[in-house]
């Protein structure tokens, strides 16, 4: 089943589910719709009012994240700025990361984001800190939570906290940005705290030198006796083995022409393999005298390695990261990172330090990869955006404080048009440059 198909069927599913609540009136104090947009909601949100305890260092908090969401929106409309340029002088394929499907962050359907309940916890949770965070900081500020509720359109898209409208419209200046700002910068902090939270446990695993076969050299023995990737080999020749070291070993006194027999475990089942010797490549060390497989390892303690070194970098390990999806997905995991996103075959050659253990680094990896790339998104000052609203608010009070509030909306359209035409732009140009060659080579 292909994407399109599993994208139709989920919306097919959600579309008939939808006109059955909606046509037989149920839940209706709970369920409202906005166009095809299911909103579920509650107006128990009275425990919000607890975090009033807390006012003065919660306003510390939020007005530290002010200043931290400032920085990230200037540094994501910088990236804007120098990126449209580059596309529009070389204008990449709608392949691969620029695939149209790739666009929509839905898991299944964007290949980078893959169907498991670490990406959809992970989602869930983020979605519930960032509208949490609004929440808290209205109720510090004075300002009323109506109802809160969760946006669903096929999958869960988004929350909501209502805040009563009027007392919004009442507050000014900073009290309005720090709640604004406030699901932004639960967002990026919490991102942060699980990026270090992972890096943490993974330091706790123990590489192993299970002689895991990662893959194997096309035209050589073991590709050609069909020795599958991510197999472990068990014995040769009869003798058991059980690391890299003793398959060298192993393999030592054999000659290139020599026939071995090898034994290797797949998913449980032991499958045994005639190999003919060759000669060991140039390219590989030629110079050896010893007998050729063409099989390569998986080497766990030279991704621990990488893995520490990614963490060395601090807090731009984060954003290093935040490819590390479309890595392992779509161009083939050269990074080795696939095994902090989803079960791989390469967990054999670790040692886990609990039980749960990449199931645990897993959702600490989606969690903090959702969290980061929400935060900075929305820190984007694009009306409607979070960004954009702290953004208006900004303009507004600056402008007010100078008698020049006629012309604060105009300055603030114009900045959110601009931005937005570059988001636009960034995201469509692969499409409308393919679809712009299609009608030049059709005429």
């Amino acid at each position: 089943m292909n994407w399109l198909q599993i994208l139709l069927l989920l919306v097919a599913a959600y579309l008939l589910i939808a006109y059955y609540i909606r046509e037989r009136g149920l839940f209706k104090d709970h369920v409202m719709f906005f166009g095809p947009i299911l909103a579920i909601k509650t107006e128990r949100v009275g425990f919000f009012d607890w975090f009033q305890k807390f006012r003065r260092p919660l306003r510390v908090y939020a007005t530290l994240g002010v200043l931290l969401v400032v920085v990230v929106s200037a540094f994501m409309t910088l990236a804007l700025l120098l990126a449209v340029p580059q596309y529009l002088v070389h204008t990449p394929e709608p392949t691969g990361i620029y695939d149209p499907r790739n666009l929509l962050a839905i898991p299944g359907v964007n290949q980078a984001i893959p169907i498991t309940a670490a990406v959809v916890l992970g989602l869930l949770l983020t979605i519930v800190i960032h509208e949490f965070g609004h929440a808290i900081l209205a109720r510090v500020e004075d300002m009323r939570v109506k109802s809160m509720g969760l946006l669903i359109a096929v999958v869960p898209i988004g929350a909501f906290v209502e805040p009563e409208e009027e007392d919004v419209e009442a507050a000014k200046g900073m009290p309005k940005i720090r709640m604004f700002g406030a699901g932004i910068t639960n967002n990026i902090v919490f991102g942060l705290a699980c990026f270090a939270a992972m890096f943490l446990l993974v330091g706790m695993a123990t590489p192993l030198a299970v002689p895991l076969v990662q893959g194997v050299y096309q035209d050589y023995p073991a590709a050609d006796a069909g020795i599958p990737g991510y197999s472990v080999i068990t014995s040769i020749n009869g003798v058991p083995v059980a690391s890299q070291e003793e398959v060298s070993a192993a393999m030592e006194e054999m000659r290139p022409g020599e026939t071995v027999t090898l034994t290797a475990e797949k998913d449980g089942v032991e499958s045994t393999y005639t190999l003919t010797l060759d000669e060991w490549p140039k390219e590989l060390g030629g110079d050896r005298d010893t007998g050729f497989m063409g099989v390569y390892y998986y080497n766990a303690p030279a991704v621990k390695e990488h893995i520490g070194n990614i963490a060395d970098l601090g807090l731009l390990a984060p954003l290093y990261l935040t490819i590390a999806p479309i890595d392992a997905f779509i161009q083939g995991n050269s990074q080795q990172l696939g095994i902090l996103l989803t079960d791989t075959p390469e967990q054999i050659a670790w040692e886990e330090p609990f039980p749960l253990f990449w199931g645990t680094v897993h959702l600490l990896f989606w969690t903090g990869w959702f969290n980061l790339l929400v935060g900075m998104f929305n820190a984007i000052p694009i009306v409607p955006l979070d960004g954009g609203y702290m953004m208006k608010e900004g303009v507004e009070r600056f402008f007010e404080r100078r008698g020049w509030s006629q012309y604060a909306q105009r300055v603030v359209a114009s900045i959110s048009g601009f931005v937005t035409v570059m988001l636009i732009l960034l995201i469509t140009m692969p499409m409308i440059v393919a679809a712009v060659r299609f009608v030049l080579t059709m005429g």
